[in-house]
């Protein structure tokens, strides 16, 4: 019976200090000195519906800026024939995918990268300015982090590109409670939502599309059954599995003494 009583404590105790895997990418075993190496399937950021376009063109005619750039010049006064700087516009996507552009008139850019929208705004301008400049950027690009990460936010993004590790750095990266093989992303493309799920702990995602994020995702970060469980027990209950633990733990080690 004594036996039996032993056997029942330590089952208990394994059953809570159950074992989890929270290193990224465990299964990338590397030599000291050792490099790998993986190529993306980079799919560039595409310009999409309610997108908010910062649209700043300049030409060598400071008339022709202020008429497309709806500004003022930045530093009074400036030589004929310089380049100066205005304040920037912004434009809305449409629904059906354009902008609304001072003399031009509405220009289609739904789908495009934005190296392909700024060549193709350059060259509606080509026709009535000589060799403008055009810069364009997404102003309203973020990214949502949810669920068990320290710091869960929505964060504006001002570069054309942001991987999963990058994302979860922003959010003070999971806690111990994040399920890292089974992230949650959700997007939306073209009015509907779109769900995946990544494994962080698997080195195969480094090479896949699926690392890198788009405007407007959110990355949902669920937590384990251990805090699940928690979650669902009042204070007082989880107080009580503490000290039966503690009780355990001391009657293993003290065993002999007290029968």
């Amino acid at each position: 019976m004594k036996y039996f009583f032993k056997y029942m404590l330590v089952l208990f105790l394994l059953a809570s200090c159950s074992k989890r895997n929270i290193t990224y990418f465990s299964n990338l075993e590397l030599q000291k000195g050792e490099l790998y190496t993986t190529t993306n399937a980079i799919d560039p950021i595409r310009i999409q519906k309610g997108d908010e376009l910062e649209v700043k063109v300049t030409t060598l005619d400071p008339e022709s800026n202020l008429l497309f750039n709806y500004g003022v010049i930045a530093n009074g006064e400036e030589e004929v024939g310089a380049r100066t700087t205005y304040t920037q516009s912004r434009y809305k996507v449409s629904q059906s995918g354009e902008i609304d552009f001072p003399i031009v008139g509405k220009i289609e850019l739904l789908g495009l990268t934005r190296d392909e929208a700024r060549e193709k705004i350059a060259s509606s301008l080509e026709k009535l300015v000589t060799n403008p400049r055009v810069e364009l950027s997404i102003t309203n690009f973020k990214i949502t982090v949810l669920g068990e990460v320290n710091q869960p936010n929505t964060f504006t993004i001002t570069t054309d590109n942001i991987s999963v590790i990058e994302a979860l750095g922003l959010a003070g990266d999971m806690t111990v409670y994040g399920k890292r093989e089974n992230v949650l992303v959700i997007r939306e493309h073209d009015g509907e939502k779109m769900l995946y799920r990544i494994d962080m702990n698997d080195k195969e995602l480094l090479g896949s599309a699926n690392f890198f994020l788009k405007q407007n995702d959110v990355l949902y970060i669920e937590a384990d059954k251990k805090k699940l469980i928690q979650a669902e027990m009042n204070p007082t209950t989880i107080a009580f599995m503490t000290i039966l633990s503690s009780v355990a733990v001391a009657l293993i080690f003290n065993y002999q003494n007290i029968f």
